[in-house]
């Protein structure tokens, strides 16, 4: 998400960056880039408007001029003005009502509105430790009730069951009644979608909502569907008390317009963003976050978080240990590195929330984003016998023959595999005999390895 904004406002700032002295003329000119960036990035035209003049009027004041780095402050005014376009602070969900707290997701056929109802129940109950309940009021799409209850057991929630017979009033009515019984906090209700606003659309969860009078009234939109998305959102709003909007497939949106544009065009928060397919691809929408994210100054949050959330504490601690008293690193714990790696989304993952990524040329963005070197190289340990992964040494020409035919990949792969590994266990070797000093000197060694071709791509 943001690609194309990320390269335009980076290139554009990063001009202007190191300057020690700024010109009216030098900021008129960045000024009429960033707006482009932002038209081109599909963000409303009255957002667009709004914030290049809150940026030319800041920009040509004395906070730049008279500024020692005007530079890295007309960064900020940028930075500043994304955040607030955004919202400022991120907006939680409203659960201090008596239990169960509804929430009604509303939105258009294929904004993917009952895959976010899963991934809203997996979030509460996961991170915020709440006993949901889903139940659809979907009694028109083919199939909308059984996907739902599938998605529920996907993510290990509590399915209320729902006929396409039944009037969704009375679908709603007498799920709140089981939520109640069962003493579910949250109960999430997923209404049915159109392809288009109607009116007896509009009707029908107006009725729902005025029946069920629900704690949080989300609207669920297609990012990719740009400016549309903050119009949509907007003809809702005004139908709809809505209290928040989650827009959603944003891992495929490269410009990010509907982000930048449907708080300023609804007046409503965006309170969730889809960044995944996965059920756990759903995340809090920061605009702190979000803003250092398209002015390339990475996510290291999110970094921080989804390394608490997919790195394996106890296999840490163990290999840690096992590394401190001089013991052999072994393909195991390589093969535990690799799929902690997996869990994180892979490199791709990694990439998107570190600084300075914006830089790297896209070519070889693409080439990591659709690399599958990761699962590969765990597939070829995986081929290797138990006593071959305790002892590397072991692995003579015949036997990397059968774990490359084992493995579906050449016996070149198997050797690539094997000659990182042998630098991931140098460096840990460095770490167990040399403490910090150590670790610091194998990972250089590491790193001027990748930069001489050590990390080769495999086929």
């Amino acid at each position: 998400m943001f690609d194309s904004l990320t390269q335009r406002l980076t290139g554009t700032l990063e001009r202007l960056r190191g300057r020690g002295r700024l010109t009216e003329s030098n900021i008129s000119e960045a000024v009429r880039e960033v707006r482009v960036a932002l038209l081109e990035a599909d963000v409303a035209l009255p957002v667009v408007q709004a914030m290049v003049q809150r940026i030319k009027v800041r920009a040509t004041g004395q906070e730049v001029l008279k500024s020692l780095t005007p530079g890295q402050v007309l960064v900020k005014i940028v930075r500043d003005e994304l955040v607030a376009v955004m919202g400022s602070t991120a907006v939680d969900l409203n659960l201090n009502v008596p239990a169960p707290a509804v929430i009604l997701m509303a939105g258009l056929q294929g904004a993917g509105k009952t895959t976010t109802v899963g991934k809203l129940a997996k979030h509460l109950k996961d991170k915020r430790k709440k006993k949901v309940l889903v139940v659809s009021a979907d009694v028109y799409r083919p199939a909308a009730i059984e996907q739902l209850e599938s998605l529920a057991q996907q993510v290990g929630v509590a399915f209320f069951p729902s006929e396409a017979s039944q009037k969704p009033v009375d679908i709603v009515k007498a799920a709140i009644d089981e939520a109640k019984k069962t003493f579910v906090d949250v109960l999430i209700v997923d209404t049915a979608g159109r392809l288009a606003i109607d009116e007896a659309m509009m009707a029908e969860i107006k009725a729902l909502h005025a029946a069920v009078n629900p704690a949080e009234t989300l609207f669920v939109v297609d990012s990719m569907t740009g400016q549309d998305a903050a119009n949509t959102a907007k003809a809702f709003a005004q139908a709809l008390p809505l209290t928040g909007v989650v827009l959603t497939k944003t891992d495929g949106d490269a410009r990010g317009g509907a982000a930048l544009s449907v708080r300023y065009v609804t007046g409503k928060p965006v309170k969730f963003i889809g960044v995944s397919e996965k059920p756990d691809g759903l995340d809090v929408f920061d605009p702190v976050r979000v803003a250092n994210r398209i002015l390339d100054m990475g996510d290291v949050v999110a970094l921080v978080e989804s390394v608490q959330q997919n790195v394996d504490a106890e296999k840490a601690q163990k290999l840690a240990e096992k590394v401190a008293k001089g013991k052999k690193f072994d393909l195991n714990d390589m093969r535990d590195q690799l799929e902690q790696m997996h869990n994180m989304g892979g490199l791709a993952g990694l990439m998107d929330k570190l600084p300075g990524m914006g830089q790297i040329p896209e070519h070889l963005k693409q080439q990591v984003q659709q690399s599958k070197e990761v699962p590969r190289m765990i597939a070829i340990i995986g081929s290797m016998t138990k006593k071959e992964r305790r002892n590397p040494g072991l692995l003579n020409g015949s036997r990397r023959a059968r774990i490359a035919k084992g493995s579906g990949v050449m016996p070149a792969d198997v050797n690539k595999l094997m000659k990182q590994y042998q630098q991931m266990e140098q460096m840990m070797g460095k770490l167990g005999r040399g403490g910090m000093k150590g670790m610091m000197r194998g990972m250089q060694g590491m790193m001027g390895a990748m930069g001489k071709g050590g990390f080769p791509p495999m086929r």
